[in-house]
């Protein structure tokens, strides 16, 4: 993610704030990727803190309207819990539309949000054509770490859940395109095989003892669906670490130039070379602190050939390159 500049005044600003180190109020515009000082600002800019800009006065940003069904606000938490998961929900659309996607130039369909609160069942997180649902309980510490546990996940959070179910939107989206499938399957294996039965294998017996040769996730392995949301959402994360690591003016000798642009960047191969690098030394920064590794994964060889495949679609999908 940029640093951005401020529009009425010294210093930088942030992707998440509201208002000038002097408390002048701005919002962010995601078609110009810059901060503005005057409204039309989003309508839920006094309800969950959203700071983006709307097409006009008393409308939704581009973000908050892609959310067909809000939480119930009856439940303990549901609203500050929701306003987190908008919120990441902003950082990953922004992260999308630096490569077109659902921006306006995009020609193909947005995804449609159910952001739910959970009462006394789970709500179960997923895509299914075009609809993703999240449950935004997991904003909860207590409750994410709990999960995290029990699924011997290291990574959880609920930018990671958003970048994996999106990559399944995503892939529903390139599968209408008749070159994409066979390229596919080809890298990630057949997709129609029985998906609910593959999950309950996978649950019940877990992963093949040599998956980290081929993948990059136990959960990966369950079915080529999930080898390639994990995969997508990795290379959505790597991607994004790269770009923070040089907006901030940070450096490495692998970096080829001070302006470089990991989102511009043509070359996957370089780019997750970078990437891991840089994931290499703010790991040994987090632990420092006694923190646990930013990114907590090992790059097999394979997984970086389908972390290219992702790359090369990602980046020329959206307008159907």
């Amino acid at each position: 993610m940029r640093v951005f500049a401020n529009p009425v005044g010294t210093g930088n600003l942030w992707f998440d704030n509201l208002s000038t180190a002097d408390g002048t109020p701005v919002g962010y515009d995601p078609q110009a990727r810059a901060f503005v000082p005057m409204p039309p600002f989003c309508a839920n800019r006094e309800r969950i803190g959203c700071n983006w800009i709307a097409p006009e006065e008393g409308a939704f940003c581009r973000s908050c309207a892609m959310t067909a069904l809000a939480p119930d606000p009856s439940i303990p938490d549901a609203i500050p819990n929701w306003a987190q998961t908008e919120a990441a929900k902003r950082w990953v659309l922004d992260n999308l539309g630096r490569w077109h996607w659902f921006r306006p130039e995009d020609p193909g369909a947005r995804p449609v949000f159910h952001l739910l609160a959970e009462g006394p069942t789970p709500v179960p997180m997923g895509h299914a054509q075009g609809v993703v649902t999240i449950s935004v309980a997991e904003m909860d510490p207590v409750l994410l770490t709990t999960r995290r546990e029990a699924l011997e996940e290291p990574y959880r959070t609920m930018i990671g859940h958003m970048r994996h179910e999106i990559a399944h939107m995503l892939w529903w989206r390139l599968s209408l395109r008749e070159d994409f499938l066979d390229a596919f399957r080809a890298m990630f294996g057949d997709e129609r095989i029985d998906y609910p039965a593959a999950l309950r294998y996978h649950y019940e017996n877990g992963p093949p003892s040599e998956w980290k040769q081929h993948y990059l996730t136990s959960y990966a392995s369950a079915h080529p669906h999930e080898d390639w949301a994990e995969t997508a959402a990795h290379l959505l994360h790597l991607t994004d670490i790269a770009d923070s690591f040089v907006a901030t003016g940070l450096s490495l000798p692998q970096i080829p130039s001070a302006g470089w642009d990991p989102y511009s960047e043509p070359d996957a191969g370089q780019l997750i070379h970078i990437a891991a690098s840089v994931t290499v030394g703010v790991n040994h920064i987090n632990r420092s602190m006694g923190l646990s590794d930013l990114y907590p994964f090992v790059l097999s060889e394979h997984a970086r050939h389908k972390l290219a495949f992702v790359h090369n679609w990602l980046r020329r999908g959206a307008q159907g390159l």
